[in-house]
């Protein structure tokens, strides 16, 4: 049963694990008012739904700046599975001026620093609440997805998701169809 709690999009208070459009916004622009590193893994993070762990792992080497992509490399089920996301020209652009050699990693700092600093940033964006986390930026990132249309196995593929029920929960959380049927009667 535990693992059914954790396919939740809202705590047992009913609020919200995810970042709205406007949340979202109002991070970014802190994110601006950090350096550069900063900055660039607060991007990273909001534009590809990635772990925390898989952004700290990054190189240069898993940045393709022709295609504006990132490939993420994961632990699941004991193999090492790889997956690539597309990302914005101007998260590329922060990486690069970021100027890593190859296979050093972006950023060097520990996971609870990386914590530390989304949630000081959220708090500087006067973001409060469950989805006032890493795991929020993930959240936020499949129902910004969904809520797009992005199919189903496209959303799945990007976050890393072994299972489609896992991705499902984004997919029935927004419902744009039922969103669609109540407009009509609105």
């Amino acid at each position: 049963m535990k693992f059914a709690a954790q396919l939740q999009l809202y705590d047992e208070a009913g609020r919200r694990k995810y970042l709205n459009s406007s949340e979202r916004e109002r991070l970014l622009i802190a994110a601006d008012d950090l350096g550069p590193a900063e900055s660039a893994f607060l991007y990273v993070l909001t534009f590809t739904g990635c772990r925390v762990s898989e952004a700290l792992a990054m190189t240069s080497h898993h940045l393709d700046s022709q295609t504006d992509t990132i490939t993420f490399r994961t632990l699941k089920r004991r193999r090492l599975i790889f997956r690539t996301v597309p990302v914005p020209p101007e998260v590329t652009e922060l990486l690069l001026r970021l100027d890593r050699p190859g296979d050093l990693p972006f950023w060097t700092m520990h996971r609870s620093t990386a914590w530390r600093l989304v949630s000081r940033t959220m708090a500087s964006a006067s973001i409060e609440g469950p989805m006032a986390c890493c795991k929020g930026l993930r959240h936020s990132f499949g129902m910004r997805a969904a809520d797009r249309n992005v199919p189903q196995p496209v959303i799945q593929r990007w976050m890393g998701h072994a299972s489609p029920a896992t991705t499902a929960i984004y997919i029935d959380a927004i419902g744009v169809e039922e969103r669609a049927f109540a407009s009509r009667m609105w």
